[in-house]
């Protein structure tokens, strides 16, 4: 094709990255443009998201179809543990409200609205709805309608529940993975019921020391005394 399709100021534009284009419409005083930019740029996040959610949850039921549970298992426990060591690194050394902060700027990388409520031994996180393995459910992508595997067996990874999306199977991996490098879950999650039609609940604990026994019966853990 002889004709060219953008101008070069046009693919330069289109080259940079949408946070610096934000900024330069900020700069030049453009606010309907840096307003219109800035929903661009949650679009490109949200579909990047989205890829990789759905990404992820294809590989894990194809393992989980494939080989069986228990090396499902074994892959959601190392691949959690790749992203968790460095990050409970990075807590340790933090204030509990530095914690928090760091909790909730991750959480809020997925996008959908949350409400945060404190009281004086915790914070409470409410997903509404969750972005990731809460949209998978509510879009249909679960069997039987959809192609990713739930668990069937009631198991460690389940939370002792039947029939649980595979995807959501790694929030235990946030609770194990931490006690038994540290002694205690750096977060606590309670899955809906009705995952995607009901809100998922997440606990951060401001003292690890008063974390409920429960927690860590439900995992097949011991609290340290």
């Amino acid at each position: 094709m002889a004709e060219r399709l953008f101008t070069a100021e046009e693919l330069e534009e289109l080259g940079m990255r949408s946070v610096d284009a934000v900024q330069k419409a900020i700069d030049a005083g453009d606010r309907d443009k840096a307003k219109g930019l800035s929903r661009r740029m949650y679009r490109e996040f949200q579909a990047m998201h989205d890829l990789y959610v759905g990404w992820v949850t294809s590989l894990l039921s194809f393992i989980g179809r494939r080989y069986g549970d228990e090396v499902l298992y074994e892959a959601l426990e190392e691949s959690c543990g790749m992203w968790l060591k460095p990050l409970l690194e990075q807590y340790a050394q933090a204030t509990p409200r530095r914690r928090g902060e760091m909790l909730f700027a991750g959480l809020r990388g997925h996008l959908q609205p949350m409400k945060i409520e404190e009281d004086d031994e915790k914070f409470t996180i409410i997903m509404q709805p969750c972005g990731s393995g809460g949209r998978l459910a509510l879009q249909g992508s679960y069997e039987p309608s959809g192609s990713l595997l739930r668990i069937k067996k009631p198991q460690l990874m389940t939370y002792w529940r039947e029939n649980f999306p595979a995807y959501c199977a790694h929030c235990t991996f946030q609770e194990t993975i931490p006690i038994d490098l540290s002694g205690a879950p750096w977060l606590v999650a309670f899955p809906a019921q009705k995952i995607g039609e009901e809100n998922c609940l997440t606990y951060y604990y401001k003292d690890p020391q008063a974390v409920p026994d429960e927690v860590y019966r439900r995992v097949n853990r011991k609290k340290k005394k």
